[in-house]
């Protein structure tokens, strides 16, 4: 069973909308609502306290309104941004120095910017923990990077993408802005390897850092997850997907894996 037997409207067609309808500038379809909701809940995760409505302003009219932080503001640009250079890169292996240009263009112009000991779009040079796991040190980061690059195939399933964010996360490469990375790299797996692509909803986030976890114990957690928030994706979005045949509903077929 393939991945795109679980849904009624396959991954490919939420890709090929994706980049149909941003060449179109189209408003109000997947294109614009999915780099809206994405920002929100991927910048809130890391604590930003744009609201879902301002998020939409900045993309929508590149204005805010209210008490904002600043880099609240420039943050949510640059995801947009980032989600582009995603974008850009589909049908090209993943490399070292795109995940260093995903960096680059999220942390660019923020205050982070102007400290001595960050590096915007390179690896940390302090050391940092995520929960209260210790995660790699800055000078075995780049060799860590690399060889988590190396390690996956050209063609990835659904347990592979899911273990590569594991592993991206666990190694912890930027001082900040990891999470904001491995989900951008997470979302292009998707779509270049046919599996519908997935947005993590801040309101759900506990169960996301009970799948980090937990993960080398079970892994099925963040799986499960992952599975979940696909279906969120779908029921959200399919309708503005074009429709190959039969009724837009979600199919009865069992998941593999």
């Amino acid at each position: 069973m393939t991945e795109q037997d679980e849904y009624a409207i396959d991954a490919q067609s939420f890709r090929d909308a994706l980049l149909e309808q941003r060449a179109m500038k189209l408003k109000g379809g997947l294109y614009h609502l999915t780099q809206v909701v994405m920002a929100y809940n991927s910048n809130h995760i890391e604590g930003s306290e744009l609201s879902p409505e301002q998020t939409r302003f900045i993309y929508e009219t590149h204005s805010v309104s209210g008490d904002v932080r600043v880099d609240d503001v420039i943050e949510t640009m640059n995801h947009f941004r980032m989600f582009d250079a995603m974008l850009d890169a589909l049908g090209t292996p993943l490399t070292v120095q795109r995940i260093l240009r995903y960096h680059e263009i999220l942390k660019t112009g923020t205050s982070d910017a102007d400290k001595e000991w960050f590096a915007v779009g390179g690896w940390k040079r302090l050391a940092n923990v995520v929960g209260l796991r210790e995660t790699t040190a800055p000078e075995d980061v780049e060799a860590a990077i690399k060889a988590l690059v190396d390690a996956y195939p050209a063609a990835m399933t659904f347990e592979d993408i899911t273990d590569f964010h594991y592993r991206f996360e666990s190694i912890h490469p930027f001082q900040d802005g990891n999470g904001r990375v491995g989900r951008i790299i997470m979302f292009g797996q998707c779509l270049a390897n046919d599996i519908l692509p997935f947005i993590i909803l801040d309101k759900e986030k506990q169960f996301y850092y009970r799948g980090l976890t937990e993960y080398e114990s079970e892994p099925g957690y963040l799986r499960d997850t992952f599975r979940h928030f696909q279906d969120s994706y779908y029921a959200a979005f399919a309708k503005f997907v074009a429709e190959p045949g039969g009724p837009l509903t979600r199919s009865m077929a069992p998941r593999s894996g």
